[in-house]
This record gives structure tokens, C-alpha cells and sequence, in this order.
């Protein structure tokens, strides 16, 4: 039992000297799903009462988010867009919402 102990300690150690030499290996190398992204949007928009969300399209690419729809008002427009940058993997919104003149 103690030589399985000690066998799991050096691996542990080891694992962690690895970790700790390659900052890299840290970071993430899976990218934030496009399909993940547009509902997360989805959702946010829906949590916003300030937003129409059945009126609002949500479509991603790459990480980059198109809005599209009709908004009441330049403000509901902006905040739309605002929800839609605080995804996580979000990187940039094209927001195309009209408000009507």
C-alpha cells in the first residue's frame, strides 16, 4: 500500500512541475462553441426586460454574433447588443437591430 502511495505522489508532483514550466498548458485550447454562444445570447436577451427577444435574431460565426430584428428604441438596441458581448466567447457584434424612425 505505501509503494502505490509514494508511486502516486512522484506522478502528482511530477504533473504539477509540468503544469507549472508550460503556462500554456493552463489555458483553454477549446473555443467557445458558435451554437453554445447564440443561445447563451438568446437566454440573455430573454433575462433582459429591457430587450425584446422574440423580436431579436441571433446568429454566430467564428465567435462573432449578428443581431438582427427590430428594436422600440435606439436604448433597447444598444442593450441588446451589451447582453450579447457579455457571453463568454464573444468576440465581437455586429449588431444590425433597425429602429423604426
Amino acid at each position: 500500500m505505501h509503494k502505490y502511495l509514494v508511486a502516486a505522489t512522484a506522478l502528482a508532483l511530477t504533473s504539477a512541475a509540468a503544469w507549472a514550466d508550460n503556462p500554456d498548458m493552463m489555458k483553454s485550447h477549446h473555443p467557445v462553441k458558435d451554437s453554445y454562444i447564440t443561445t447563451k445570447v438568446k437566454a440573455e436577451l430573454a433575462a433582459d426586460h429591457d430587450t425584446k427577444a422574440r423580436e431579436i435574431h441571433v446568429t454566430t460565426k467564428d465567435g462573432v454574433v449578428t443581431l438582427r430584428g427590430v428594436a422600440a428604441s435606439s436604448a433597447e438596441k444598444d442593450r441588446a447588443e451589451q447582453d450579447a458581448m457579455r457571453i463568454k466567447g464573444v468576440k465581437s457584434v455586429n449588431n444590425e437591430i433597425k429602429v423604426p424612425e
